[in-house]
């Protein structure tokens, strides 16, 4: 499973439990600073099925086609039509898609919104596209389900990669070029495969100084 700008890695204790012993996580983040608390908590934790990629989300370069993804509070990768392809690229036909995060309330909710904005400001380049922040992964999904929580202010959707979605076209690998983390560098030590097999049919850089919403269980909304 992908965990889609997983900063300091608040989701991937929750992922790994639910992929199970067989399965595994891989979070991909841009910021370096972000990412070392992700690989420190990782060690800390024992994480043995979790792998760390450190790129942008548009650049990412997974070594195999996992069975879903989340973009759990990534409101600017959501933005990015050039990310999303990235990454739904690198799941398998017919792979689950969780989204979440915060949104716009109701126009006329003006203290509610006036709130939202300041909770937000220090997580996102732009609120661009904030009403509806869905608005490009549903063009390129199926079976999408979208649930409004707090008051309109937040929201939960769910999707599935069409069946016969084909992988982005790349221009093949360039020097630098983002790769997943060695088990060693994320306190991995075993052979556990990298993604649960399967069972039949079933970009942005966020300051260190500041805390990272959290990241509940269920489909994937970090705080709203």
């Amino acid at each position: 499973m992908l965990d889609v700008g997983c900063g300091t890695g608040l989701c991937c204790g929750l992922l790994r439990e639910k992929v199970g012993a067989r399965g595994g996580v891989v979070g991909i983040e841009e910021s370096p600073e972000m990412l070392a608390v992700a690989r420190q908590n990782a060690t800390r934790a024992g994480w043995r099925n979790v792998s760390l990629v450190e790129s942008s989300a548009e650049d990412a370069r997974i070594p195999e086609r996992a069975d879903a993804a989340l973009f759990c509070a990534v409101h600017d990768i959501l933005q990015s039509p050039e990310a999303l392809r990235n990454i739904l690229g690198s799941l398998r036909p017919g792979a689950w898609v969780a989204a979440g995060g915060g949104k716009w309330a109701p126009r006329l909710m003006l203290a509610a919104n006036a709130y939202i904005r300041s909770q937000h400001a220090p997580y996102v380049r732009s609120f661009d596209g904030f009403d509806r922040p869905w608005r490009h992964l549903e063009r390129l999904t199926e079976d999408v389900r979208v649930r409004e929580v707090g008051f309109g202010g937040g929201y939960l959707m769910t999707a599935r990669v069409p069946a016969g979605a084909a992988p982005p076209v790349r221009s093949g690998d360039r020097p630098g070029q983002a790769a997943a983390d060695s088990p060693a560098a994320t306190g991995a030590t075993t052979g556990r495969p990298a993604f649960p097999r399967p069972r039949g049919r079933r970009g942005s850089r966020r300051s260190p100084a500041r805390p990272e919403p959290g990241c509940p269980p269920g489909p994937g909304a970090r705080r709203p």
